[in-house]
């Protein structure tokens, strides 16, 4: 297996791979061996940047009732022999206690969890009505003075969010976000195409991770064949127009003869400011078919690729 190339992750001044990988809750779901043997499987793919985070449990029947998905993950990423340095691992501020919690204790928290002494990237959710963009901005900063976080990015912003955070960050002299995770897939990707937030992304500059870029697996085409996954009973918009697009993702699909999945990654890896598609696995066999769609998008040709633009429109 050819090892997944690496792009710089903005201002980081690190490079990732470009393809990661997201736990979620899935770690929780799936019998300890397995998970190692997914991790195991991004390790020799060539994976080097990992996507953890803080969830409630929603099953009741985890130790801990929220955070557990950071502790599973930790044992995984030892069990599977990853040295710490090797990789890159981000988390996440949800500031769903603030101030009462401040950044610091939020991700010191995470950091326990895990068992790691450092996060490379810290995502910032937007924030809510009670904290400025100038607070958040500070906090974030105090994370990377004090040596817990290495960057930090954005999740989910809006496009004029970004532009208040960088016009502040220069005003204050601290780190820029570096990485932005941006819905950015054949269904919706009206944010991540959007001229201003191009702008944005020079000026940072800020690397694109893309998120839901399979729409939920509708765009692997599995609830046509009768499957069940996570937006079952999901009617959201996003969920619908993936469920909707899916048999022309398929169609597309049998005609290079490759599965749905690389037809929608390949849209996600024509970003002209991609540096990683986040996508999670439960299996091993389902990761290595993921990571081979790098392989399909760059054996693409410029009728195919339009093709794929033609899709998201």
């Amino acid at each position: 297996m050819t090892l997944l190339p690496r792009r710089p992750l903005g201002a980081s001044g690190f490079d990732v791979s470009v393809m990661s990988l997201g736990s979620w809750r899935t770690y929780e779901r799936i019998p300890r061996e397995q998970g190692v043997a997914v991790m195991c499987a991004a390790r020799e793919a060539g994976i080097t940047f990992l996507d953890d985070a803080r969830y409630d449990d929603e099953t009741g029947r985890a130790p801990t009732p929220t955070g557990w998905s950071e502790v599973v993950f930790g044992e995984l990423f030892r069990a599977a022999g990853w040295a710490r340095e090797e990789v890159i691992v981000a988390n996440k501020l949800w500031w769903e206690h603030w101030p009462e919690e401040d950044a610091n204790a939020e991700l010191d928290g995470s950091l326990g969890r895990m068992g790691f002494d450092h996060v490379d990237l810290i995502y910032a959710v937007a924030p809510p009505p009670h904290l400025t963009m100038a607070e958040l901005i500070e906090q974030v900063a105090g994370l990377i003075r004090s040596g817990i976080a290495r960057a930090w990015g954005t999740c989910m912003w809006t496009v004029a969010q970004h532009l208040e955070a960088l016009a502040l960050c220069e005003q204050a002299g601290v780190p820029a976000p570096a990485a932005a995770q941006m819905v950015t897939s054949l269904v919706e990707h009206r944010d991540p195409d959007d001229p201003d937030m191009h702008r944005a992304f020079v000026r940072g500059p800020i690397a694109l991770v893309a998120s839901f870029v399979l729409a939920g697996g509708a765009l692997t085409g599995k609830y046509l064949r009768g499957e069940h996954g996570r937006v079952d009973d999901n009617e959201s918009p996003l969920n619908r127009a993936g469920k909707e697009l899916a048999p022309k993702v398929v169609a597309l699909a049998e005609q290079w003869g490759v599965p749905p999945s690389h037809v929608a990654f390949a849209y996600a890896f024509s970003h002209r400011h991609l540096a990683s598609v986040l996508f999670g696995a439960r299996t091993p066999e389902q990761l290595r078919e993921n990571v081979a769609a790098y392989a399909t998008f760059e054996a693409l040709d410029a009728r195919q690729l339009e093709a794929v633009r033609v899709l998201a429109n």
